[in-house]
């Protein structure tokens, strides 16, 4: 066994790796870049080596540093993690010539599998279905779009190096397709230092179910079930889970089989994964394999109890599997939800600065110990730390196993609902959204599931709360806890003391000058106990008159702290955890209560401050109509107009990268530039303006 490892990653799965490392007593080095040098894997590592500035281009994908740091510090062997280098033959056959031992599948299988154009062709000549397209590099842009023509619309473009939804583009049309090639050759040459692009026809309406393959030097391959992954977004996935709700078990098998004949064919040694294409009568089509661990790995974990980073790493260092197909297990079921960091409100877009606050959900298992049906957060960052702009949108990834679909669905609601994150903005919401959806629930979903049931984006009207007086009745819990704390306060002016009320107005501000109010009464507060009972009314909405409804009374008890933002404890009986904090940028005084995706906020008045609340005039948000803003942080690598410009709706104006991605901004009406008021290769922050109009 190895005595020391290099992790040639960053964020969250090198902390992973160091993580079963440490517990097999194995020494690790943590490699960084300038952008990462206070980073949570390089604390976490015995030793850290500068690869050098923040690019990956010029620390991660730079094979010779990386092999120059394992010499360096007597590291014996190579675990890459997944992206950057994790599937690329030339480091695979750099890191054996050089006497270290590659933690991962021999360099002849990567060339084999990893490779997405080679796989396809291998797939096909072993007579596995595979999905009709061009299997060799596309030259040209117009090139790609003769191609697409000929296998027919929509199809898809892919960098033959890609993965994790960088480098693919769908396209229904010879524009999309046109420039789709064009910015996936561009994503797949600064992610993978790798720009060959081929296309394959776009199967509509399949799921995405992916088998987990494990391999040895002494030619034992098996499978350790399947996952889930049709919850995607722009092909990215968003919610694995593991098993599926929707194969049989003799589809199961089959895919299982097949999946092991493929690694077979190519003597695969490592954890890898072979995805396919599922259509609605389980037919399947091989689509790729990936020569890596995946991001998702932990929910297979979860299922069958095995530590996949430890049987990779006893695999590289010439173990055999201890372990024989029929002696796998899958019990229970298991969640990931992916937590990144972007704005699901502003169309998804990154969001990167400082994590002012990280509390994620208290955790009960940790990677394939004996403690499993928990949760587990998978990080790389800490409350203080810095989301940096030049790598993926990962924040953490929050994954919790129950005894059934139904009760690993509930667990991760309520650990959604416990993870705070504050400073950046982060797609928490989303999922929220999501697993509260009634087809997610009922297993209804395939890979087009978000672009149909959010084609118009992603809005707050999107979450809507079963018992949404709840939050309010939270709200004035809260208040009424402060008051007795502020009643108590001494040296208060005699006369004007502060007076606890019982009753009290909660206004809810709807948007765009819009409240509604909800009169509050409580009742039988025992403030040692954190106990009271809360009942809302209404809502009355001005112009509507007051409402009618029966009043909602919620027995609320919680020990949670005034200073708290996640706030736990039981609601009619029923244990709840929500967050709340007092201040918004335009509210100081209203309260924002978030519970199950959705937030609001509000402002808990007397009925005196309320009526003196409806007299404030509304200040409209400035006009900004004529302007183009970043709607993110990022680099301006592209401005496609110039000062007098008559631009129609739809035309590229300018071009930001952020997060290894290039996200073009595009005119929504027809326009003339009046001035460009940012420099291309500058960084942007966000809603600062790049161009204004007449």
């Amino acid at each position: 066994m190895f005595k020391k490892i290099l992790i040639a990653n960053r964020g969250e799965i090198a902390c992973r790796v160091i993580q079963t490392a440490r517990r097999m007593g194995i020494a690790t080095v943590a490699v960084f870049s300038e952008a990462d040098k206070d980073a949570r894997h390089v604390d976490l590592a015995d030793e850290a080596v500068l690869l050098g500035p923040a690019p990956s281009r010029e620390s991660y994908l730079v094979a010779d540093k990386i092999i120059a740091a394992a010499k360096q510090t007597g590291a014996e062997a190579i675990h890459p993690g997944y992206g950057f280098l994790s599937e690329n033959e030339d480091f695979a056959r750099r890191v054996e010539e050089e006497g270290l031992v590659f933690i991962g599948p021999k360099h002849f299988s990567i060339a084999a599998m990893g490779d997405k154009i080679a796989s396809k062709k291998l797939a096909s000549e072993a007579r596995v279905n595979t999905i009709p397209g061009h299997n060799e590099p596309i030259e040209s842009a117009e090139e790609a779009v003769t191609i697409a023509q000929r296998v027919g619309y929509p199809v898809m473009i892919k960098a033959s190096a890609g993965g994790g939804g960088k480098g693919l583009r769908v396209a229904f049309n010879d524009k999309e397709c046109f420039e789709g090639f064009t910015s996936c050759r561009n994503e797949a040459r600064n992610s993978f230092g790798d720009d060959r692009v081929f296309m394959e026809k776009f199967v509509e309406e399949p799921r995405h179910i992916e088998i987990q393959v494990l391999g040895d030097g002494h030619g034992n391959v098996v499978y350790l079930w399947e996952r889930e992954c049709s919850i995607q977004r722009r092909h990215q996935k968003v919610i694995e889970e593991a098993p599926s709700p929707f194969i049989s078990e003799s589809t199961r098998r089959a895919m299982g089989e097949q999946a092991v004949a493929l690694a077979q064919a190519v003597k695969y040694q490592s954890a890898g994964t072979v995805e396919f294409v599922v259509g609605k009568d389980q037919s399947f089509y091989f689509l790729e394999m990936n020569t890596r661990l995946q991001v998702e790995h932990p929910v297979t974990e979860c299922i069958t109890g095995l530590d996949l980073v430890e049987q990779m790493i006893r695999v590289a260092a010439g173990e055999p599997l201890s372990f024989r197909q029929e002696q796998i297990q899958r019990e229970g079921w298991a969640i990931e939800c992916r937590i990144n960091a972007e704005d699901p409100f502003r169309n998804f877009l990154p969001s990167t600065g400082r994590l002012a606050k990280y509390q994620p959900p208290e955790t009960s298992m940790v990677a394939a110990q004996a403690e499993r049906f928990g949760v587990r957060v998978d990080t790389g960052v800490y409350e203080g730390g810095e989301i940096p702009m030049f790598y993926d949108s990962m924040i953490a990834k929050l994954i919790v196993h129950g005894k059934d679909r139904a009760e690993a669905i509930a667990k991760m609601r309520e650990a959604l609902n416990g993870f705070v994150i504050r400073g950046i903005s982060s797609n928490i919401p989303f999922q929220s959204a999501l697993l509260a959806h009634p087809d997610f629930q009922a297993g209804h979903f395939n890979t087009g599931f978000i672009a149909h049931h959010y084609a118009g984006g992603f809005h707050a009207e999107d979450v809507p709360h079963e018992d949404p007086h709840f939050l309010v009745a939270l709200a004035g819990f809260i208040r009424r806890k402060a008051r007795e704390r502020e009643a108590g306060i001494s040296g208060q002016l005699p006369g004007h003391e502060v007076k606890v009320e019982h009753d009290y107005v909660a206004v809810v501000n709807e948007g765009n000058g819009r409240f509604s109010r909800y009169p509050i009464s409580i009742t039988e507060y025992v403030g040692s106990l954190g106990e009271a009972r809360v009942t809302v009314r209404g809502p009355v909405v001005e112009g509507q008159g007051a409402d009618t409804a029966a009043p909602q009374s919620y027995r609320i008890i919680s020990q949670s702290r005034l200073n708290d933002i996640r706030i736990s404890g039981t609601v009619n009986g029923r244990a709840f955890t929500a967050q709340a904090e007092r201040g918004t940028p335009k509210a100081p005084l209203a309260y924002r209560i978030q519970h199950n995706g959705r937030a609001i906020e509000v402002t808990v008045l007397s009925p005196r401050a309320a009526e003196l609340h409806r007299l404030m005039p509304y200040k409209a948000p400035p006009d900004t109509s004529k302007q183009l803003l970043s709607p993110m942080p990022g680099l301006l690598v592209h401005i496609a107009v110039q000062p007098g410009q008559t631009v129609q709706a739809g035309e590229r104006l300018a071009v930001i990268e952020a997060m290894k991605m290039e996200n073009i901004l595009t005119a929504s009406q027809d326009v003339k530039v009046a001035e460009v008021l940012a420099k291309t290769g500058e960084s942007l922050a966000v809603d600062q303006p790049i161009l204004r109009f007449e």
